[in-house]
């Protein structure tokens, strides 16, 4: 069976840990967020069952690499929730995907790099509180089996 003990007394910064402990690394990290989100669309030039107007749950994963702060903290996970809600799902989340993004076929290969882009754009932004943070990849799942992603190292590949 499992030992359970309750804490006798939390441990203190400055008294039973230095500030300077906090931040144990200074290795690259990856951290990942999900979300789903709900939507709408059709493919053009597209022979067949998606051809028409149909709907989807998406998925989708972000990696966002770094270097820890004094704290020990690449970037908060708050802070990935504050981007996804403010600055894409308002464009993803129950919406009419033809009419909400850039021109395009509305397919997870595309949707996937404007998402990569569009979180790339947010980090590159704030660039003194995100400074080496970089996203690694976006992986979208169009169902529970199939996905898209775009990767860091083949965004710049002609």
């Amino acid at each position: 069976m499992w030992d359970f003990k309750i804490v006798d007394r939390l441990e203190k910064l400055d008294e039973d840990i230095k500030r300077e402990q906090l931040k144990y690394h200074n290795k690259r990290v990856m951290v990942s967020k999900e979300f789903t989100f709900d939507a709408a669309h059709h493919l053009h030039c597209y022979e067949g069952k998606c051809k028409n107007l149909h709907g989807h749950t998406y998925k989708v994963i972000f990696g966002i690499s770094g270097y820890v702060d004094d704290t020990g903290i690449l970037i908060d996970f708050g802070d990935i929730k504050k981007i996804w809600k403010e600055l894409i799902e308002i464009y993803l989340d129950h919406r009419y995907l033809n009419e909400m993004l850039p021109p395009m076929n509305t397919t997870a290969e595309n949707m996937v790099v404007w998402i990569y882009e569009k979180m790339d754009e947010a980090l590159q932004q704030d660039e003194s509180r995100y400074d080496g943070t970089r996203v690694e990849f976006i992986r979208l799942f169009e169902t529970p089996t199939s996905y898209a992603e775009a990767r860091r190292e083949w965004m710049n590949d002609e």
